[in-house]
């Protein structure tokens, strides 16, 4: 075997495609189809609370085409960090679907649902026997953060996948993974680079992404060959070139050279990016260096309370030039008011001059108009909606030099103003963890057939 051609058809299972491009992918004859299904991007919330971030009759609607091709070619369809967050709630949530559309085609298949939950007595342990350090800014890990969490998860790397395929596995339904294990499991099996196949993995887990006009619901080819890759769009609407293929590279990495991940680290150092006819990109020099000990990272999440928000906007210049020092008010009232209230944190957020950035923001200056957030995180849902409340009405109405109108502040654009939003999570594990075997946390079960 010269090659291994794996289709990549979305970013995220649920974010859809385009059909003409998928089965312009599934004329290639792709060897696997691959697809992310999670993300910690959309923050800890879905860890914690056990939800997808994605919608049901989206993860379905592109599971039934996946699903469909991969039995009809008897090829592997691989599912990475299932249900968005990739703990047990998460899998078995994808599991139903898959179930369902077993169901209502009349299809079947031998499925490996490979779970990433860790025990915690498991984490405390390895804590104690000084085999979990930080992964990033972050403290060290304390026995109480492992307990509050409600859901503890490890990376997988490709190993538990490859072990699932060479068990017979046509679909294979993982938890949590490092996201180029997906791509990059069948050919690191079949005896290809290992390099070069978590760097192909790497471009294709957001699919389109890469390619230009970029687009996260599009497919992506990946052509693995013996001392390079080669990328291709599928829809004539985009192309990749050399610059979409490297800005991709650097996507979500604190260092453009290097890429951590389960028991080693990808070099970019030497990585040369080739444009070929056709709107293709040859990808070649990248190397694989092992780390000393295998680790994976841990992810977990605990609540810390409830949310209430109101989003408002101003358009009053007057107010505007002034907004820090009546918000300092608004806050001071807020605390005079609810003295015997300690548990709450109240937040504002102006868009329109640093809604986004905060105080990194390096150009503050307010246009003619703000949007405000009110935002307040108590113990309680009550206590949330109470501060969120008090604090919207003492902004409509709060006084400053130079207001020519008492009619108030504030445009609301919607009714109700305030929303209740519900628990509210803040990662609480974000470590690495030494394994003796890449497999040893990942327990399989078999479903299907």
């Amino acid at each position: 075997m010269n090659e291994i051609r794996v289709l990549s058809p979305t970013a995220i299972l649920g974010y859809g495609f385009p059909v003409a491009s998928f089965e312009e992918g599934m004329r290639r004859d792709p060897h696997v189809i691959a697809v992310d299904a999670g993300s910690t991007d959309p923050g800890p919330y879905y860890l914690g609370s056990g939800k997808s971030f994605t919608q049901r009759s989206a993860v379905k609607r592109d599971l039934k085409y996946l699903i469909d091709a991969a039995l009809e070619r008897n090829i592997p369809l691989i599912i990475g960090t299932a249900g968005g967050s990739g703990a047990r709630p998460h899998v078995e949530w994808n599991w139903e679907i898959i179930q369902e559309i077993f169901a209502e085609t009349g299809q079947t298949a031998k499925v490996a649902v490979i779970f990433s939950d860790v025990d915690k007595d498991v984490v405390v342990r390895k804590l104690y026997e000084g085999q979990i350090s930080p992964c990033g800014p972050v403290g060290e890990l304390t026995t109480e953060a492992v307990e509050e969490a409600t859901y503890l998860v490890a990376q997988m790397g490709v190993e538990p996948i490859i072990n699932a395929l060479q068990e017979g596995a046509q679909i294979v339904l993982a938890g949590r993974a490092y996201d180029p294990a997906a791509f990059a499991a069948v050919p690191i099996m079949h005896g290809f680079d290992q390099a070069l196949a978590l760097h192909m993995g790497k471009i294709l887990e957001c699919a389109a992404i890469a390619a230009v006009p970029g687009s996260g619901s599009d497919c992506l080819l990946g052509v693995l060959k013996r001392d390079s890759f080669i990328l291709e769009a599928l829809n004539p609407e985009r192309q990749c070139t050399p610059m979409s293929v490297a800005a991709h590279t650097l996507y979500e990495k604190s260092d453009p050279y290097r890429l951590p991940g389960p028991g080693g680290t990808l070099d970019l150092t030497d990585t040369q990016f080739s444009a070929l006819d056709g709107g293709r990109v040859e990808v070649s020099g990248t190397k694989f260096v092992p780390t000393p000990r295998f680790s994976v990272k841990l992810e977990g999440a605990k609540p810390i309370g409830f949310r209430t928000v109101s989003i408002a906007g101003v358009r009053d210049p007057i107010m505007i030039g002034q907004i820090d020092d009546i918000l300092a008010g608004v806050r001071q009232r807020v605390q005079d008011n609810f003295s015997d209230l300690q548990n709450y944190s109240l937040h504002f957020r102006c868009y329109g001059r640093d809604g986004v950035m905060g105080d990194l923001e390096p150009t503050p200056n307010p246009g003619h108009e703000l949007g405000i957030i009110i935002e307040a995180v108590a113990d309680t849902q009550d206590t949330a909606n109470t501060i969120c409340g008090f604090a919207r009405s003492t902004l409509l109405h709060y006084g400053y030099p130079g207001r020519k109108s008492t009619a108030g502040n504030l445009a609301f654009p919607y009714s109700p103003s305030d929303f209740p939003a519900g628990e509210v999570y803040e990662f609480c594990v974000h470590h690495l963890m030494e394994l003796d075997d890449p497999r040893e946390l990942f327990k399989i079960e078999w479903r299907g057939e």
